[in-house]
């Protein structure tokens, strides 16, 4: 899916797809942090059940008004020990499937809002 950005001065998700996305026109097919203050790293999560309270620790110290967490294909919520830095630096979460959080980053982030969008992108399996 093609994705259109509001304002060309913050960093965007520009597509998606199954396993991938695009942040300004670049394909990304691994977990990745993206921020509308230029924030973007690589996530080091294969698939949900690799996730730690680590990587969500990172995730506080950018300091975000939100961090909205797309969980996969599908939605999993993260386990509340998980998210608790989050918590106590004051900073929202949202979880939701990654296409839907790639939308919703997109959105806060064309009305200027410091946000944060820690894409979990699994590797796709055959299906027999």
């Amino acid at each position: 899916m093609k994705l259109q950005p509001d304002k060309h001065d913050v960093q965007t998700v520009t597509g998606t797809g199954p396993g991938w996305v695009a942040i300004n026109g670049e394909r990304v097919d691994s977990s990745v942090v993206v921020g509308s203050r230029n924030e973007r790293f690589g996530w080091p999560c294969e698939d949900y059940d690799a996730l730690t309270a680590e990587h969500f620790a990172q995730l506080a110290a950018l300091k975000a008004e939100v961090v909205i967490f797309g969980s996969g294909e599908r939605i999993r919520f993260p386990r509340p020990a998980w998210i608790a830095p989050l918590i106590a630096a004051g900073t929202g979460v949202e979880t939701m499937d990654t296409a839907a959080a790639c939308r919703t980053y997109n959105i806060l982030a064309g009305e200027g809002r410091h946000v944060v969008a820690a894409l979990l992108l699994e590797a796709r399996t055959a299906i027999r």
